[in-house]
Parts: structure tokens; sequence; C-alpha cells
């Protein structure tokens, strides 16, 4: 990998919301400045699960870039989500003379380049000696045989990782599965409510990062900040290398995407918006409110557009819904299931404990399912279900003891 400076150019900051002519400025200036001529690019953008405005950002970058380049790339960094239609790319992303928008194909083995290997040592150092193995680092061929990499999107509190963004959109934006499962089950063991939010070097990043060392193309990211709320905007735009990039987006929204409690709730409504259309990623309704909720305490998802658990992931059924030690003190039971799957289990569940010789399991909170999965689905993985039909928001609005959270799964809530 070869990256070209050590900070990143920002404009905008917590305190504002840039217009669209100062974001496609800044893109302009900043394309203007790399080695781009006759040169190949490759943009990596996210799917519509994260709220950013791809169009306009996207937009920009063709206009510095078309003309310049030789060929021009947009893949949509999917991890293991869902892939999107032809339709639904052409509003996500836009149309663009001489571009082609692909999805990342995860699914299909001939989509992956090895670029090489993590060794054994090295995943021990980073896990505290709770994993160990060699993990392979296969990446999406489109970013290798293209000659620049550029990553745009937003970076916000996430789960696994601390803050997503940066090489994240290598890692595992486009990457293959082992390296997948390794960093998501890396995240689980730390835990959820341990990791969100942190702008430091998590072990997880640290991984990211050394997968992300390994990739021959010379790579670049405009990370940007979103502003909370239906007006939409942005807070800021950073501009440089992945690491760089992203640590100066972390800066800014850890100031704007993170919101402290005084006290703990003692239950949550979360309304998840409609970009999230399974529980695999509507979860993280829950990731970003558990640290409020106070122990016994109760978050409920409040989704009827929800119908699946998980479509890709059929695995969540067989295993449901469990705190990290359910897994950790069953380990041959359990250690040939995904563990990206595992990890997403443990992170819907919270804290918790379980005793390996009575086989009972207690979990801090309670987790509610108000969509439209049937009950005997939610109580069959392990969660609990409520008739969304039950719903009053205004009526959990007024109650003292319930919080309300709209558009939920962007903002981190945390206690003081």
């Amino acid at each position: 990998m070869t990256t070209v400076s050590t900070a990143a150019a920002r404009v905008g900051g917590a305190d504002r919301v840039l217009t669209d002519d100062e974001v496609t400025s800044f893109i302009a200036s900043q394309l203007a400045g790399i080695d781009a001529d006759g040169r190949s690019v490759c943009v990596l953008v996210p799917d519509g699960t994260r709220v950013c405005p791809l169009p306009l950002l996207v937009g920009a970058v063709h206009r510095a870039l078309h003309g310049r380049v030789s060929r021009l790339t947009v893949l949509i960094a999917l991890g293991t989500h869902g892939a999107m239609s032809s339709s639904a790319l052409s509003s996500h992303v836009g149309v663009y003379p001489d571009t082609t928008v692909i999805n990342h194909e995860w699914w299909k083995p001939s989509t992956f380049a090895h670029l090489g290997t993590i060794p054994s040592s090295r995943i021990s150092e980073l896990s505290d000696g709770r994993m160990s193995g060699d993990v392979e680092v296969m990446l999406n061929r489109a970013v290798v045989e293209h000659d620049i990499a550029l990553v745009v999107g937003p970076v916000l509190p996430h789960e696994v990782v601390g803050m997503s963004g940066g090489n994240k959109y290598f890692f595992p934006g486009v990457a293959g599965q082992k390296i997948i499962d390794v960093s998501h089950w890396l995240g689980a063991l730390i835990t959820s409510a341990e990791i969100i939010g942190t702008t430091g070097l998590t072990p997880v990043r640290a991984l990211i990062n050394d997968g992300a060392a390994m990739i021959p193309a010379s790579t670049y990211a405009f990370s940007v900040v979103t502003a909370s709320g239906d007006a939409g905007g942005l807070h800021s735009i950073s501009f440089g290398d992945p690491i760089a990039s992203w640590a100066s987006a972390a800066e800014i929204s850890a100031a704007t995407h993170i919101t402290y409690l005084s006290s703990p709730v003692q239950r949550v409504l979360s309304l998840i918006p409609p970009m999230y259309d399974e529980i695999w990623t509507g979860a993280k309704g829950f990731y970003k409110v558990e640290p409020v909720v106070a122990d016994g305490g109760e978050v409920i998802l409040y989704a009827p557009h929800i119908r699946e658990i998980a479509t890709s992931h059929p695995q969540i059924h067989e295993i449901g819904y469990h705190c990290r030690d359910y897994f950790v003190k069953q380990w041959d039971r359990f250690k040939d299931v995904h563990w990206g799957v595992l990890a997403h289990s443990t992170h819907l569940r919270g804290a918790g404990t379980y005793d390996a010789s009575t086989g009972v399991e207690r979990l801090r909170v309670q987790v509610t399912l108000a969509t439209g999965i049937p009950r005997s689905v939610c109580e069959a993985v392990n969660l609990g279900y409520r008739d969304p039909a039950t719903i009053d928001v205004a009526e959990f609005a007024a109650d003292p003891a319930t919080m309300v959270v709209p558009r939920a799964g962007e903002v981190l809530f945390r206690l003081r």
C-alpha cells in the first residue's frame, strides 16, 4: 500500500453543516493534487445501510477524475450484506458516464485475490492470547486490479471496531470470509459495550490496518461525518491516507454521534429506520443504546417493516442469540460456526453469564422484537416478542422510565 500523507486535510467541524458547494470544492481540490492521470481508480462506498449523501460525493469524485483516469469503478462495500439491485444502485450512488458500479460479490470465490497472511503470533498478540491461527488476507480483486483505491464513506460509532470507516471499507467491507470472521469474533471477545465508540487504535482496527498494509494499490479516503436528523448533510469531510483520514473524522464523529446521559434508563424503545431491512443490520438499534440501559432493563426494537432475522446468514437460526460466555464456555460445540455469526449473536444479547455446569444463562438486559417476525421465530432464537400493533410511540415517550430513540442505529448513547 502506498500512503500519501501523515496528516489529513479537513473541512467543516462538529459545530456546523457544510454546504454542497463546500463539499464539492473540497473534493475537487484534494483530488487535483493526487497522481491520478492515466491511472485506474476503484472507489469504495457503503451500501444502503449507511446514511451518506453518496450522489453528491460520488458525483464530485466523478467530475474531478473523469477524463483524467483510464478507468473508474465504484465498488459497493457490502461486507456480507445482501446485494443491491440495479435500480437501487442507480438511486444510491447515481449514474455517471464511463463508470462501472458493482456489488462486492462476497458469495463468489472468484471475487477474491490473495494478498498474504497475518501470522498466528500477531492474532495472539492482538487478542491477548484468546485467539490464534494464521489468517489469510483475501480482498476483492477489483481493488487489486486498479492503481488507486479511494474510500468514500461515513465514520460512526461501531460495535466491532470502535469507529467505522477508513480501512474498514477494505476489511471487512470487500474482504474474504476468514478475516471477517476473525475481526468480528475478536471484537465480540472484547465485547461491543467495551469497544463501541472508541476513537483510538482498537485491536480490531489494528488487525484491519495490518490487512490494508498488503494492498498493492495507492489508497486514499474521503471520510465524512454525517449530520443527524432528517435534514441530512455533513459536519465534515477529511481526506488523506485511510488511517489519517479516518482519525480526523473519528474526532468529529465522537463529538456529534455520542450522547451522554447522567443516569441509566429502565427501558429503550428503538425506532428502527427503513434502511435496516432485517435484524442483522437493525440490531444496531440495540448496540447503540445498550450502554445506558439499567441492569434488568429492556430494549424494544420497533420495526414493523422487518420480517427477516438474516437472509444471508441462516446459521443464526441454528444458534440463536446468546451472551459471549455461552459460546466461549462451549467452544467445541460452536467453533465451526462462522465466527462473524457468533459475534452478531453476542452483540445483540449484550452482557451476561453462562454456567456450563448447570446450563443456566443470565442476561443483563431483555431484548424484545416488535417487528413483522412471528413470535415463534423470535422465541426460537432466544429473543422476546411483542406485537408491533401494541406499540404507541407517544405513550412510550410520555413514560419517564423509557427513552425513545428515533432513527436508532446512528447515535451512540453512553453514561457519563
